[in-house]
């Protein structure tokens, strides 16, 4: 019986998830048209089907990761400098799921340096991201939460020591549990916030 589009949408759910376990357990170094076969138990001649070329299947891998990062719950917050909060806090491995999204995005770094059209994607993938930092640092300042000052220069210093706290909570996690972080976070908006308002957002 020939195939039906059914037939397609399934199989092709089923190698998106088997990329995905690859990322989990080995990051963008394991990710290949090997590695991938083997994990959906097929020949690596059936992913042609799906990728031509090595580059495919990675460029498929970080829209994957995209895709499952928007999809992760997020914190209820409602707005100004509690809304930054929540903002900064949903990006850092404070949870099982989070750490193994933030260990495959760490992963994929290396990978995008590598390819121009993949780095300048990446370009764009954290831009948004600090656009809407700003967006919400410049709602924060408005509501007199956060000391005046550039949102764009704020958001990219907001977004800058995040990042590097994600890479830290990774390679040392023992010393960057899930407090330690939270409480740095603070620390970070505190030194943000006019004299005399907490970090927590009231």
């Amino acid at each position: 019986m020939p195939r039906t589009k059914g037939d397609h949408e399934a199989r092709r759910r089923d190698v998106s998830e088997a990329v995905w376990r690859v990322l989990a357990a080995h990051g963008f170094g394991g990710l290949t048209m090997r590695a991938v076969a083997a994990e959906l138990g097929a020949s690596t001649g059936l992913l042609t089907h799906y990728f031509r070329t090595k580059r495919d299947l990675v460029v498929h891998a970080l829209d994957l990761l995209e895709q499952r990062t928007a999809a992760r719950p997020r914190r209820a917050a409602g707005q100004g400098l509690a809304a930054v909060r929540a903002a900064l806090l949903d990006i850092l491995p404070l949870t099982d799921e989070a750490t193994g999204s933030n260990r495959v995005w760490v992963s994929s770094w290396d990978t995008a340096l590598a390819d121009p059209g993949l780095r300048a994607d990446h370009a764009r993938r954290y831009a948004r991201s600090r656009e809407k930092l700003r967006e919400l640092i410049a709602e924060a300042q408005r509501l007199g939460e956060i000391a005046p000052g550039d949102p764009e220069r704020l958001a990219a210093g907001a977004q800058a020591f995040v990042l590097g706290l994600v890479v830290q909570a990774l390679l040392d996690a023992p010393a960057f549990p899930a407090s330690r972080q939270i409480q740095l976070v603070d620390d970070h908006l505190a030194a943000l916030a006019p004299d005399g308002l907490g970090a927590n957002g009231g």
